[in-house]
């Protein structure tokens, strides 16, 4: 598991699509980690393997259903993204507890930038009920605070929308400054309301037998 730290910003070096998967190659080269070979890395949020390492260059080969369910497959050579290794026991929960497990796609549908810098996120309506005021969320695997949660905004087809407020060291340290509105990205809501909802729903389940 990850706490959504992000420890370093690494691009993407090379992409390598062949029969069965896509070796994803990144430039790691300013991060003093060096991981062992089949180390859990989070990249962009997504908990990844490392299949091979070349000095500061880590390679994880990625699965046709990863490209798909997260924003893995929109990469390019070049892009920046956020990595972070695999917690410890001894780790300081400095973000929440993050699994890497991508939910879905949500969508940057407008950025704030004169008072404070604020991005506002369209995230399926299936996620609606885990999302609250205050709560945590993963963005890109940044742990982040829900600043709003626009309930007008949840609807059968369209969603619901959350605004989160970023800092000027969240800023400087990922790659959220470079999002865009109409850009994917990856979501993973708090795995503990999940957890919370899915006992709810077998009692009620349960209840009405």
């Amino acid at each position: 598991m990850f706490t959504g730290l992000v420890q370093s910003l690494g691009k993407i070096a090379e992409i390598r699509p062949n029969a069965t998967s896509t070796r994803l190659i990144v430039d790691a080269s300013g991060w003093a980690h060096q991981p062992d070979l089949g180390a859990s890395i989070s990249v962009n949020g997504c908990c990844l393997t490392v299949v091979a390492i070349d000095g500061g260059r880590f390679a994880f080969d990625v699965i046709p259903q990863t490209l798909r369910v997260t924003s893995l497959g929109k990469l390019a050579v070049g892009s920046g993204v956020n990595l972070e290794h695999a917690a410890t026991p001894m780790t300081f929960l400095g973000g929440h507890v993050v699994l890497g497990h991508v939910d879905a796609l949500g969508e940057v549908v407008a950025i704030e930038t004169e008072r404070e810098w604020r991005v506002r996120v369209r995230l399926p309506a299936s996620l609606a009920r885990f999302v609250v005021e205050k709560g945590s969320i993963a963005l890109d695997g940044v742990s982040l605070t829900i600043a709003r949660v626009d309930d007008g905004a949840t609807h059968a087809n369209d969603g619901t929308i959350i605004d989160v407020c970023l800092i000027p060291e969240t800023l400087a340290r990922t790659n959220l400054a470079e999002r865009r509105i109409g850009d994917t990205i990856n979501i993973e809501v708090d795995h503990l309301a999940k957890l919370v909802a899915r006992q709810l729903e077998w009692m009620q389940a349960r209840e009405a037998r």
